[in-house]
Order: structure tokens, then C-alpha cells, then sequence
């Protein structure tokens, strides 16, 4: 087997196709060798018998709509993974579970649309955790092959990282493409909550729920963006460096001692570089402020899947069913009262990033480096303030830790503006590089 560990860049294989440079065929073809030869032992992808042939018919097709180079769309001819809970005309979406299909298909997902639209190809449906909740699947993580990917959005990012492919869309609900982004070593970007259609993605909590990307860089998942989000407009990027701010209180202390001593390294070194870093004071409750956070969470996630649970409890993972379960001892009242405490946790964090002149939030991307096994995703705590707010986040990679297991770091910016948080994760990224080489 080829090392497992080979990112690509979207933007070089982008404008080698456009270019002719590469053929679509030539790279289509090296595309279905990778998975052939890699994937076997890391598992990103869901099998699919018919993979070759269906690949390479939408080669041709891509090729037969745009002969012409320079009115060829973004993504002309490039691969990619979709999480295997967004729907996929022509795939099966199973999400991880044994329920049937059909119980669970569904038009095709506007992400999915505008990735063809823009000239990718599908290059098979990824990996998720069941239903994207708390029971991983098969997936390995590149770097150790006994290591976890991450969750949910496991395939997508292992895919990233063996190289399979240059992009690959996930989802996130509270950290579920963050860390596995961390764990894996590659960009993870989870937009704006609302800046991407969900429609055509099944619904694991949808006041959370968004719909992102995996990628080799902070410039391709920029580029990715452009594609899939609503209103992309580039001109909103650049602006000077931003001021960083490093919250202050109980919840950096749930990161393991490994990390916060790797993200020391990181602050300095974004320190030492020109960055202005400010300590701010936030989560002073961070318990009760976690505890709502999650009320919502599971709320929705037992109301997603009423009928089908009713259905088919008996075929849903443990593990998903106790989370399930769990959501249905929430009265409607509890959840309301839980919207209320998200709006007020949501105008704190948006206070004090206005008091304190704040551009980008800087955290470890996970409490710790992948664990070893394949039971667990591991925890998600790091993610949930951020993805509570529905702010737009960012994890470029940072660093490794003692065992050589990537480590990220998390970035979150103001909502709305994504095209400022790429922009600036590009030069956060070349800064952090010298600490992952």
C-alpha cells in the first residue's frame, strides 16, 4: 500500500484541470487508483461496486459540457467526497446505519448542486458517524491507522488527508468537522450557520446543524467557499491583521494538558510573528452555559428522528438511540427555556467581542491529539461555544504532538464574516506551518 498520508491542494488540481494541464480522464482515473489502493485499510469512503464506471462516465460528461479552457467552471473535473448524510442523485444515503435507504432518501442537496454546477465530480459518498450523532463507523485515521479519524465527519476528513480527494463536504452540529480536521491534519471550515442551504442534508439538530468542508489549505477551503456559500463576495476579505483574543476561564481548562501546552507554542509563536493576542474574560459559566447548549441539541435530534426511531429503534446503534432517548425526557418548555439561554449566551459572547475589539477567537481545535481506537470520536467540547453561537470557524493545522499526531488550531470570527476568517486563516496558516514540519 502507498503511504496513507498525502494531501492535495484544491487549487492546484483545480487549475491543472481548467488548464488541460492534467486531463480530467488521466486524473479520474489516478483518482479511482488512490481509493482502489489506499482506502482499503482507511476506509473514508462507503463502497460503491459501480464506483469506476459511474466516475468515469461523469468525466466524460464534464469534459463533453465545457471543451473550451477558458469558460471552464471553478471546480471543472475535480473529485470529491459528500458525508453520506447529504443526498446524492443517483447514490444511496444510509448515513451510517442499517435502516433502509429508501427510508431515508430525498431530492438531491443544494451543496451537491452547486459542486456539480460548478464542475465537480462525486467521487462516492464518505463515511459518517451514524447519523452523524455518536457511533463512529469503520474509518482509521491516515496518520495512525489505530487512531480515530474524528466524528461525525470522519470520512470526509480521512479522505482529505490520504490524498483520496481535494475537497470533501461534512457537516458539523457542535464539532464534527473541526476535529476531525485536527485530528487528521487537514483544514476544516465550518461556515456561518445559515450560509449554506440545508436542504437535502438529514437533520441531526438544525439550529446547529451547517453544512462545510475539509481541505489540504485555508486557500482551497476559501475557494470551496466561493462555490457553496450563499452571497460569497471576496471583496469582504483582507483588512489588517486581525487582533486575536484567547478566552480567559473554565473552559480552556477541559483541554488536555498536551494540548494546552501545544497551544502555548502557538500563541507565541502568533505572538512572535506581529500578531496582537489579548486575554479575554468569557464562559464564566461555562457548565450551565454547555448544559443548554446541549438541551438544544438533543431536543432537535429526538424530534429529527421521531418517526424513524419509532419505526426502527431496534436497528439504531446503541449509542445513538441513548442520545435519542435522551432528547425525548425534554419537555417543549425545557426547550424553550434552552433557546432563551442560547440567545443570552449568544449576546454575551457577541458583547464581548465588541467591548474588547476582538477579530478572531484562538483555541485549541480539540481537547487533545486523536485517541488511540476507533470506539470513540473523540470529545467535542472545544467546538461547542463557537458552533453554539453559529459563529464561522476555522482549524488550520499546528503543530504535533508527542505520539506525531496532528494538532490543530481553532479560529472563530464574527458571524457573517467568513470571507475575512479564510482570508486571515491563510496567513495564520503559514505562520503555524513551521510547527507542524
Amino acid at each position: 500500500m502507498e503511504d496513507p498520508v498525502r494531501t492535495t491542494s484544491l487549487l492546484h488540481v483545480a487549475q491543472s484541470l481548467r488548464t488541460c494541464a492534467t486531463g480530467v480522464r488521466e486524473h479520474t482515473d489516478a483518482t479511482l487508483r488512490r481509493i482502489a489502493d489506499v482506502d482499503r485499510a482507511v476506509c473514508a469512503f462507503v463502497d460503491e461496486p459501480e464506483r469506476t464506471e459511474r466516475l468515469r462516465a461523469a468525466a466524460q460528461d464534464v469534459t463533453d459540457r465545457h471543451p473550451a479552457p477558458d469558460a471552464r467552471p471553478a471546480l471543472y473535473g475535480v473529485p470529491v467526497g459528500v458525508k453520506d448524510i447529504l443526498h446524492v442523485d443517483g447514490l444511496p444515503t444510509r448515513a451510517g446505519s442499517t435502516l433502509p435507504p429508501e427510508e431515508l432518501a430525498g431530492p438531491q442537496a443544494t451543496a451537491v448542486s452547486r459542486l456539480l454546477a460548478a464542475g465537480a465530480l462525486i467521487a462516492g459518498k464518505t463515511v459518517t458517524a451514524e447519523f452523524a450523532v455518536a457511533a463512529p463507523g469503520p474509518t482509521r485515521n491516515p496518520h495512525h491507522l489505530d487512531h480515530t479519524p474524528g466524528g461525525s465527519s470522519s470520512g470526509s476528513a480521512a479522505a482529505v488527508a490520504a490524498g483520496l480527494v481535494p475537497l470533501a463536504l461534512g457537516t458539523q452540529t457542535i464539532a464534527s468537522l473541526i476535529r476531525p480536521a485536527a485530528y487528521c491534519g487537514v483544514v476544516g471550515y465550518k461556515p456561518t450557520h445559515g450560509r449554506v442551504p440545508l436542504d437535502g442534508v438529514l437533520p441531526t439538530s438544525p439550529s446547529y446543524d451547517t453544512v462545510g468542508t475539509l481541505t489540504a489549505t485555508a486557500a482551497d477551503a476559501a475557494l470551496a467557499a466561493s462555490v457553496l456559500c450563499d452571497d460569497w463576495r471576496p471583496e469582504r476579505a483582507g483588512g489588517d491583521r486581525p487582533v486575536l483574543a484567547v478566552p480567559q476561564g473554565p473552559y480552556l481548562g477541559l483541554a488536555e494538558p498536551e494540548a494546552l501546552t501545544a497551544f502555548d507554542r502557538q500563541v507565541n509563536a502568533l505572538r512572535d510573528a506581529g500578531y496582537e493576542i489579548r486575554t479575554v474574560p468569557v464562559f464564566d459559566d461555562f457548565e450551565q452555559d454547555a448544559f443548554s447548549l446541549f438541551v438544544v441539541n438533543l431536543y432537535e435530534l429526538a424530534r429529527a428522528h421521531a418517526g424513524l426511531f419509532d419505526r426502527h429503534a431496534d436497528r439504531y446503534d446503541p449509542r445513538t438511540a441513548e442520545a435519542i432517548l435522551q432528547g425525548r425526557t425534554a419537555q417543549e418548555s425545557d426547550y424553550t427555556d434552552a433557546l432563551k439561554a442560547r440567545a443570552d449566551f449568544r449576546d454575551r459572547l457577541a458583547d464581548a467581542t465588541h467591548r474588547h475589539d476582538v477579530d478572531l477567537w484562538i483555541t485549541p481545535a480539540a481537547t487533545g491529539p486523536a485517541p488511540r481506537g476507533l470506539d470513540s470520536a473523540g470529545d467535542s467540547v472545544m467546538s461547542l461555544p463557537w458552533s453554539g453561537a453559529g459563529l464561522p470557524i476555522v482549524s488550520v493545522p499546528a503543530g504535533r504532538s508527542a505520539a506525531d499526531l496532528p494538532l490543530g488550531l481553532q479560529c472563530a470570527g464574527r458571524a457573517g464574516e467568513d470571507e475575512r476568517l479564510l482570508h486571515w486563516a491563510r496567513d495564520l496558516e503559514s505562520t503555524l506551518s513551521a510547527l507542524t514540519a
